[in-house]
């Protein structure tokens, strides 16, 4: 078991992997920059380093500043949460290369599920689908680009090979918007990831963003945790996540549980990990594989019992996993809303001062949030503050948990989504359940165009 580790992130995520580590008895080790020395994980902490000053650039992805601070804290492993380094495969090649324990996949699968192609190409090999596409790279060839085109037929989607978080796609409903289209999106490509290589998919016009949940400890063994739905999505970014997703038969979560399962085996990933799935027609096709945990893993603890955090340190311990596919059931259902520091009408962050927060309670009501009152929520970070998860018997239940929890939860001083989150769980699409990854964005849109007497 390892005994001590660094926790290479900040926020909600830093305080729940210093929970999880607390309840294995291992130590922990905050990294912070200058701005975040109050947040509440440092404090909690057994020992505290800062990294830098306030931008991630300067601290939280300064890769030799996170490896000295396990050196000088005699430190064993370093877990990076999610967003920063997590997906960084050089970050995991450092710091194993320094003699310290990753707590996450190798950096080689970390490298190949990174680049988008690579990653399709790895997956049509275990057998998982995927949508129709040029297999591969797009050519510098106009004549070939086209080709593909007509091949797999409008509307396709330009992607960029290194791409992420809703950057380096673009949607071609034409043959005489392609080459135009391309050319963009390798230009942002290389302007945002170094990386202009693209490829071209087939465009779903209606899909489900729907998820799976695995564990691997790269000895041979993986089970799944069945699906997550994060449909409900605003400029690619998800605001709401429940498990099970609706709809979903137990004959497909099994069959498509399998073949991820297989295909952890086949790469020999290590760890918590999630194959993520546009689903149309009561068809899954693969787009992408988060290495890493995931901010919604709370609905799948919730409806599985299971500690996935716990289970990555046990992992990245050097054990076997303990779970059997068989030991897991699905109990009942759980939604998650993030919950961001931000205007709910034009979406602008609201950093600032916190005079007074209460979190919501009763039966089946759960926050992982790292904010307090008197907390300062800085301008240089991503806005979310916090997530607020219900669980219940049943998804009609759990919707009307998070209503109550939505009404009881108060942050004073600054702005937040709440009143956008209450929206969605009274909204009678998402209250039917199954609404597309548009659904939202198209919901925001015709809210405006009222607001401004287009409507």
């Amino acid at each position: 078991m390892l005994e001590k580790i660094v926790i290479a992130n900040r926020g909600e995520i830093a305080l729940r992997i210093l929970r999880a580590c607390h309840a294995l008895g291992i130590k922990t080790v905050a990294v912070h920059s200058t701005v975040d020395r109050n947040l509440k994980h440092v404090a909690m902490a057994d020992e505290s380093v800062c990294i830098g000053p306030a931008p991630s650039s300067e601290s939280y992805l300064n890769i030799p500043a996170i490896i000295a601070a396990a050196e000088v804290t005699d430190a064993q492993g370093i877990h990076p949460g999610y967003g920063f380094l997590s997906e960084n495969a050089d970050f995991a090649e450092r710091v194993e290369k320094s003699g310290f324990v990753f707590i996450g996949p190798t950096a080689n699968v970390i490298r190949m599920m990174g680049d988008k192609v690579e990653a399709i190409r790895a997956m049509k090999d275990a057998g998982v689908p995927c949508v129709p596409g040029s297999n591969g790279p797009l050519p510098e060839d106009d004549a070939e680009c086209l080709s593909h085109g007509r091949e797999i037929g409008y509307p396709v989607i330009i992607k960029a090979a290194g791409g992420g978080g809703g950057r380096g796609m673009r949607v071609v409903h034409t043959e005489g918007a392609l080459l135009t289209a391309i050319a963009a999106t390798r230009q942002e490509a290389k302007a945002a990831f170094s990386n202009d290589m693209v490829y071209m998919e087939k465009f779903l016009e209606n899909p489900r963003h729907v998820e799976i949940q695995v564990l691997s400890d790269g000895q041979g063994n993986a089970v799944h945790l069945g699906e997550r739905d994060c449909s409900m999505q605003r400029r690619h970014q998800k605001v709401v996540e429940e498990a099970p997703a609706p709809g979903i038969t137990d004959e497909q979560r099994a069959e498509i549980g399998r073949i991820c399962t297989e295909a952890c085996v086949r790469i020999g990933y290590r760890g918590a990990g999630t194959f993520e799935f546009l689903y149309e027609n009561g068809r899954f096709y693969f787009i992408e594989m988060n290495t890493r945990i995931q901010v919604e893993h709370p609905v799948t603890e919730m409806i599985t019992g299971i500690d996935l955090v716990k289970e990555q340190l046990l992992i990245a311990s050097g054990e076997k996993l303990s779970i059997r596919q068989e030991d897991i059931r699905i109990n009942g259902h759980a939604i998650e809303c993030r919950i961001n520091a931000e205007d709910p009408e034009s979406f602008l962050p609201s950093p600032g001062l916190i005079r007074h927060f209460h979190a919501p309670g009763g039966p089946g009501v759960r926050v992982d949030s790292h904010i307090y009152e008197g907390y300062k929520v800085p301008p240089n970070y991503d806005s979310m503050i916090g997530k607020l998860i219900v669980h219940g018997p049943d998804r009609a239940t759990a919707i009307a948990r998070m209503k109550v929890a939505l009404s009881e939860m108060v942050v004073d001083g600054i702005k937040t989504n709440v009143p956008l989150q209450q929206r969605i769980m009274a909204d009678i699409g998402f209250q039917q359940g199954g609404t597309n990854i548009h659904y939202l964005e198209k919901r925001l849109a015709e809210r405006k165009e009222k607001a401004i007497g287009l409507g």
